[in-house]
C-alpha cells in the first residue's frame, strides 16, 4: 500500500474495494473523502444509481441522488485526469461547485466527463467487486457501502 494516509479501504456488500486518493489532483475533494470516512457518513451507505458500461454512484445516504453531507459544498478541483475504468469522481448537479459528498466509480472509459467533474482516487485493488455490484436507476434493493475508512486508522 502506497500511503495509508491516501488509501480508502471500502468494504461493499461485494466485497472489499481499495482506493488510491490523490490530493496532488484534488486536494479538498481528498480531504472531504478522508473527513466524511472518518466521521463513518458512508457506512451503509447504498449505491444508488448504477449504470452498466458506465458507473456506480453512492454517498448519498438518502438514496435519492440528492441527499449530501452536513458540510459546505466543495469548490470544482476539475483536472485532466481522465475518466477510465477504476477511476474515482465527484458526482455534482449542473452547478460546478455542488459535489459535497457523492462519487462514482467508473465501469469503463466516460472520456466525455473529461475536465468536467472532480477525479480524486482510482480503485487499485477490488475493481471485480465494483463490477458485482447491482445495476439500477434507482436501483432496487440496493448494494450498500458497509463501511468506508482511511487505511491509516483501520490498523
Amino acid at each position: 500500500m502506497a500511503d495509508p494516509e491516501n488509501t480508502i479501504i471500502m468494504e461493499t456488500t461485494k466485497g472489499r474495494v481499495v482506493i488510491e486518493l490523490r490530493p496532488d489532483l484534488a486536494p479538498g475533494h481528498v480531504e472531504r473523502i478522508k473527513t466524511l470516512s472518518r466521521q463513518g457518513f458512508y457506512d451503509n451507505v447504498p449505491f444508488h444509481r448504477v449504470i452498466d458500461g458506465f458507473m456506480a454512484q453512492t454517498g448519498d445516504p438518502t438514496g435519492t441522488g440528492t441527499g449530501g453531507s452536513d458540510l459546505p459544498d466543495l469548490k470544482a478541483e476539475f483536472n485532466a485526469e481522465p475518466h477510465v475504468r477504476g477511476v474515482c469522481s465527484m458526482a455534482r448537479t449542473n452547478q460546478p461547485h455542488s459535489a459535497n459528498s457523492q462519487f462514482f466509480i467508473c465501469f469503463d472509459d466516460a472520456r466525455f466527463l473529461d475536465k468536467q467533474y472532480t477525479v480524486w482516487g482510482k480503485v487499485t485493488e477490488g475493481m471485480e467487486n465494483v463490477d458485482k455490484i447491482k445495476r439500477g436507476e434507482p436501483v432496487r434493493d440496493p448494494d450498500r457501502i458497509v463501511s468506508m475508512k482511511v487505511a491509516a486508522d483501520a490498523a
